[in-house]
């Protein structure tokens, strides 16, 4: 799981898991439903693989509109669902802007190491990526 702010610019890493599990696990694990709950009213935008957690968070976390309909949908909810999810991915692109920076880095985009490896690297690379995204913004001339 990566949180990153409005501009894209990282803000946490999860650990990696030990398997493969589905995208809410980890938020469920880290009690992010009680910390949106207890914290400062923000707002997240998840892909859709976090669905359900809005309605645990008191609409904090906004996904895109679940489909209501599976076969022979009207016409006018095909459009309306449309607009809603280009909507909520127009609001969401430096989400996944922030998301792709981190996986440009080649060790991460091929890695085929052992998983238990995986969190350190990510939490190394992180760390790169946000002084890279820090001194960037400061105008540092080392960059």
């Amino acid at each position: 799981m990566v949180v990153t702010d409005a501009d894209g610019r990282l803000l946490f890493c999860s650990p990696a898991e030990p398997a493969s599990c589905a995208d809410i696990t980890p938020a469920r694990q880290l009690d992010l439903v009680k910390l949106l709950a207890n914290g400062p009213a923000v707002e997240i935008l998840a892909d859709a693989g976090y669905q359900g957690l809005g309605a645990q968070t008191g609409g904090r976390v906004v996904t895109p509109p679940h489909r209501k309909f599976k076969k022979n949908a009207p016409d006018w909810y095909e459009e309306m669902h449309e607009r809603q999810r280009k909507a909520h991915s127009s609001r969401r692109i430096r989400v996944e802007h922030g998301i792709a920076h981190l996986k440009n880095w080649r060790v991460l985009a091929r890695h085929h190491g052992r998983r238990e490896h995986m969190t350190d690297i990510v939490q190394a690379v992180a760390g790169l990526l946000s002084h890279q995204q820090t001194t960037t913004l400061s105008g540092d001339p080392r960059k």
